[in-house]
């Protein structure tokens, strides 16, 4: 992200700095631990936001892509995806921060920009955000928390630390026409030496590309620009669910596609 875009977010404060510092540790190194100290702890969704903004430049990466949702009136779904924590087919295996010997996923299309959308004064319509998209990809959506206790978590404090994502393993592309009207398709899951599962998949909005025209329009609002080659994804399919690392997996998206994939476990440092 470049760093004139970020001044026009939400001013970060001393507290935000905090925070801040403290996640982005524990996200460098697989860690997890309690709940951010009182002083620290967002409370409203504008000082999560102050949070995330604040870890990122802590990070010592840049964004290849974000995640989002559709908003509801005590929700805010985004988050920035860091470049190192994006994996492609071609890198096997793929390296995820693991627990128990497996990692939590969620089947996601993931939207790859060929052309920037900068920040702008006018909104951007949906076509226009539609002839910005090169590709369509089958994608997973990598889960891991910083935090050790997830019942004692408020939406806040899951939106300060960036929704649970770790990052993002993006499969082969499909048919983009196809992929945008698809709500509903099976999501067949194949581990070596274990029977095929099948989970009913449906995407959380009428259309997948809903949720990437309000974050194109969020972010231009706060100044901040999209770029050509990042992914942008915008819900799961089939909620979260742990595949083991160390095995071949395969994973059947409806009519669209196969995606596969093998996790290693990043050592924790």
């Amino acid at each position: 992200m470049r760093e004139a875009t970020m001044q026009h977010m939400t001013a970060t404060t001393p507290q935000a700095q905090a925070a801040a510092a403290i996640l982005a540790q524990r996200r460098l190194h697989g860690q997890q631990g309690p709940c951010l100290p009182d002083p620290l702890r967002p409370q409203t969704l504008d000082e999560a936001m102050r949070i995330q903004l604040a870890t990122m430049p802590l990070m010592g990466d840049t964004v290849a892509g974000w995640k989002c949702g559709t908003p509801g009136p005590d929700k805010l779904v985004v988050a920035p995806i860091y470049t190192r924590t994006v994996h492609r087919a071609s890198e096997r295996p793929c390296p995820v921060w693991a627990h128990g010997g497996a990692v939590r996923v969620e089947p996601e299309l993931a939207f790859v920009l060929g052309r920037d959308l900068p920040a702008r004064v006018q909104p951007y319509a949906p076509d226009e955000v539609d002839d910005a998209i090169a590709a369509t990809h089958l994608a997973l959506e990598l889960i891991d928390s910083r935090y050790s206790d997830a019942s004692a978590l408020s939406f806040a404090d899951k939106l300060a630390d960036g929704l649970v994502n770790q990052g993002l393993f993006i499969g082969p592309a499909v048919d983009g026409e196809q992929a945008s009207l698809t709500n509903v398709m099976p999501i067949a899951i194949k581990v070596e030496g274990s029977p095929e599962q099948v989970r009913a998949g449906q995407h959380p909005d009428p259309l997948p590309r809903l949720p990437l025209y309000w974050l194109v329009e969020y972010l231009r609002e706060q100044g901040i620009g999209l770029q050509a080659g990042q992914a942008v994804i915008t819900g799961s399919y089939a909620g979260t669910f742990p595949l083991p690392v160390g095995q071949d997996i395969t994973l059947r998206y409806g009519e669209l596609g196969e995606l596969r994939v093998r996790f290693d476990a990043k050592a924790r440092r």
